[in-house]
């Protein structure tokens, strides 16, 4: 089990995961074509950020953007190494989907990209009902990225 947070990005153990999120991202991805966020980015009114903790440890980061009162946007999911394939990843995105039908959302969107550096977020996405879809916001549609929603 998993204690889930909201975070106010001021540890040094949930800027760590970020870090590791986006030099992931940027290792993973072609030039141009990441939009994770980074800290500053992080920290607007419209981002919540969570962190899912267990024994201590930080195992996951996790956000949601309000892009309108209905429509909200995952991002900056990332488990820690130590916790990938171990549900860190699927605490997040439970906590954020009940966040976010809490809120009075009707509609989540994530922007992600291609390749083996993607495939567990995308599967996880997947069993949780997000389905393929067209470029949301003001995402630019790649030959890298994908988009994906989930109507709650």
């Amino acid at each position: 089990m998993y204690e889930i947070r909201e975070d106010d990005l001021s540890g040094a153990d949930t800027r760590g995961l970020l870090a590791l999120h986006l030099a992931g991202m940027h290792a993973s991805s072609p030039p141009g074509t990441v939009f994770a966020l980074d800290l500053s980015g992080l920290q607007r009114p419209q981002i919540t950020v969570w962190t899912a903790w267990r024994q201590g440890r930080i195992a996951c980061v996790g956000a949601l953007k309000a892009l309108s009162a209905t429509h909200g946007e995952i991002k900056s999911m990332r488990a820690h190494p130590d916790f990938a394939g171990r549900g860190a990843g699927a605490a997040i995105l439970d906590h954020i989907i009940t966040v976010a039908r809490d809120r009075g959302m009707m509609r989540l969107s994530l922007e992600t990209g291609r390749g083996p550096a993607f495939e567990a977020a995308v599967k996880l996405y997947a069993r949780r009902g997000f389905l393929p879809g067209d470029a949301f916001a003001d995402y630019p549609q790649t030959a890298f990225n994908q988009f994906f929603h989930v109507e709650l």
